[in-house]
């Protein structure tokens, strides 16, 4: 283990004052008592997270969205939230949408994507956040693979949805935009808004039936749809109050947007289900703009990533000194963070940041650091109370501590995915050694129970904290007439984390520029993504495959990094 210094636990109340003593005491069934349907059977997020506020706990007035960017500021109340998401789900009724399809949003973070957001849910359908930088073939395959019935865009979004490749496509429900420059099966959100009436009995479903539907990239393949129940807010309301620690008095910020599992669990429907606002700032980051973010809401709770940090922490210490900032603690999430950027907060906040760990497929935070618990900076610390968490070996048997191997979590927490979307071979194969869920990461726990995290068994790249998929960036550089062969990696980055770096062959008749190089990283990005775009392009004359064909990407990112390229037995050549 390398050296490591030890933060002593951050002072003040907290909602677990002892770790070891909370987690003997603890019961899932003790949570659910916190929620409605745990008397009266009737069972959907929306009525827990947003309409109860307003019918039982008498908070209508207080803010459930607090929006603001350059131009403007909005507040929405939870009784105008209630109101609104009751609009939208009435409006979803009216086109004869019904439990269980699949509604998609492809919508900038603004009030009117919470409130269809809220809407969908209410109305039992499955939401499908989609991250608003994904182009064309990204919402093609997603909308196409979940047979979406409908989607809400906006008039500068909705040229990206090709809506004749998509079959089950019937509705595009469009914000901002003219009925004049609206196509035949395109509907205004202002108007069928307006006309709709606020008055929407939740759909009541069982805690099994699904909320949302989220697509994640893998290191092969399209990506795959990982579903979620109901059930989910179990897990959210739990690690709002134990791992983001937010008591009654707090304002909780999470900058995640809800395109990902961060921004759907801790952006929107956790803040909500411990009657909190969601907070979202529009625009384009900047360290001035956030810190007055955090000073203008007097934010207490903060939940960001380590790009994030590392760029706040790049913009100088002097950058914070002119903001009053009231924060008590921080959390991150994504990938680890250095220690330097952990001392860093520390000294310029005088708060710890707190490292949590989840994926999209256990919905809510499994592993994290803790207010009331010491933190040897660069661990994971432990499990949240109600989960088992184990490193073990490539057949499932829980190694010793001080070996590495696969993190494992034992199934069954609320807020585990429910499915593989159309693919149960492939929900099945996180679960072959049952009763482990294999989290796809590398591992080891010391002798105190502390796990140390040490890397990703797969290819997915993490940069500036958004996942990205190998496969998807080389299929559409090969794409491209310029392109024979591709391969792409993740090349560790100090402010992202990692960049992506990819390696092509050229077809025949081309010859490598620089004015190719930046064709092929404008071709990615209006393809796929601007995250998904390569930084770097190497041209090889030919690229290392596997006798079947395979890229061998490891042995790419082991050339790159001058690492031992290992066993290349399996190689063609």
């Amino acid at each position: 283990m390398e050296n490591y210094e030890v933060l002593p636990p951050s002072p003040g109340k907290h909602n677990m004052e002892n770790y070891d003593e909370y987690c003997k005491n603890f019961t899932w069934e003790n949570v659910e008592k916190e929620f409605s349907w745990n008397t009266t059977g009737k069972v959907n997020i929306a009525y827990e997270a947003i309409d109860r506020w307003v019918d039982e706990k008498g908070k209508g007035n207080a803010p459930a969205i607090l929006y603001s960017d350059a131009e403007k500021e909005v507040t929405v109340t939870f009784a105008d939230l209630k109101a609104q998401s009751a609009k939208f789900a009435n409006v979803l009724t009216k086109l004869g949408i019904k439990k269980g399809d699949r509604v998609f949003l492809f919508i900038p973070r603004s009030p009117e994507m919470l409130i269809s957001f809220a809407g969908i849910v209410k109305a039992g359908c499955i939401a499908g956040p989609l991250f608003e930088a994904f182009m064309e073939e990204a919402v093609k395959d997603r909308l196409t693979d979940s047979e979406a019935v409908a989607i809400v865009t906006t008039a500068g979004q909705k040229s990206r949805i090709k809506k004749d490749e998509v079959p089950s496509l019937k509705h595009v429900i469009v914000i901002g935009d003219q009925e004049s420059n609206l196509a035949p099966y395109e509907i205004s959100y202002e108007k069928v808004m307006a006309e709709a009436s606020a008055d929407f009995t939740p759909v009541w479903l069982t805690k099994d039936d699904p909320m949302f539907l989220l697509y994640t990239s893998g290191s092969t393949g399209k990506p795959k749809g990982v579903l979620h129940s109901h059930e989910i807010m179990v897990g959210m309301y739990h690690t709002m109050r134990i791992s983001q620690d937010v008591q009654d008095d707090d304002v909780f910020w999470c900058t995640a947007d809800p395109g990902w599992i961060t921004g759907v669990s801790y952006s929107v429907w956790g803040p909500w289900l411990v009657g909190k606002a969601t907070i979202i700032r529009g625009g384009r980051f900047s360290a001035d703009d956030w810190y007055q973010t955090l000073e203008k809401y007097g934010v207490t709770v903060w939940y960001s990533a380590p790009t994030a940090f590392r760029m706040l922490a790049a913009a100088g210490d002097e950058a914070v000194k002119k903001y009053k900032l009231k924060l008590r603690h921080i959390t991150s999430v994504g990938e680890p963070l250095n220690p330097e950027v952990i001392m860093w907060a520390l000294r310029v906040f005088n708060v710890r940041i707190h490292e949590t760990f989840f994926m999209t497929e256990t919905g809510v935070n499994m592993i994290c650091c803790y207010p009331s618990e010491p933190i040897k900076v660069g661990s994971m610390f432990k499990p949240i109370p109600g989960v088992e968490a184990a490193i073990t070996d490539d057949e499932g048997k829980v190694l010793p501590p001080m070996q590495m191997g696969n993190l494992s979590l034992k199934k069954g927490w609320p807020g585990m995915m429910k499915e593989i979307w159309k693919n149960p071979a492939k929900y099945n194969e996180y679960f072959e050694h049952d009763p482990w869920y294999v989290s796809g990461d590398q591992a080891y726990m010391d002798e105190d129970g502390y796990i140390w995290f040490q890397g990703r068994n797969d290819d997915v790249i993490k940069t500036a904290g958004e996942r990205v998929g190998p496969f998807e960036v080389e299929s559409k550089l090969v794409e491209h007439p310029a392109v024979a062969e591709a391969g792409v990696i993740g090349k560790p980055d100090e402010v992202r984390g990692n960049i992506i770096k990819a390696f092509i062959a050229l077809a025949p008749g081309y010859t490598w520029s620089e004015e190719l190089g930046e064709e092929l990283k404008k071709f990615v990005k209006t393809g796929l993504a601007a995250h998904a775009a390569p930084r770097e392009i190497e041209v090889r004359d030919k690229l290392p495959k596997t006798r079947s064909g395979k890229i061998m990407r490891r042995v790419l990112k082991a050339q790159e990094m001058g690492l031992p390229i290992g066993d290349l037995s399996t190689m063609d050549d």
